[in-house]
């Protein structure tokens, strides 16, 4: 049973998000040969306060933060 864990940082919306499983699955499901049933997928939603880029946190500057859409 293949298990995937996905970190991203808060944003994105449920509608991508449900289009990243769909589409993970599908591509490990050819590679593993297994089928969609067997395959687990964990998503991680990192709040900006919590995430930094180059030592700045992602919440402290606008421009590293996700677009929606």
């Amino acid at each position: 049973m293949p298990i995937i864990t996905v970190n991203i940082k808060e944003g994105r919306t449920l509608d991508q998000k449900r289009r990243l499983v769909a589409q993970m699955t599908e591509l490990v499901c050819e590679t593993m040969e297994v089928k969609p049933a067997a395959v687990r997928i964990i998503i991680n939603e990192m709040k900006n306060e919590n995430f930094a880029i180059a030592g700045t946190l992602v919440c402290d500057d606008p421009s590293l933060q996700v677009k929606k859409g």
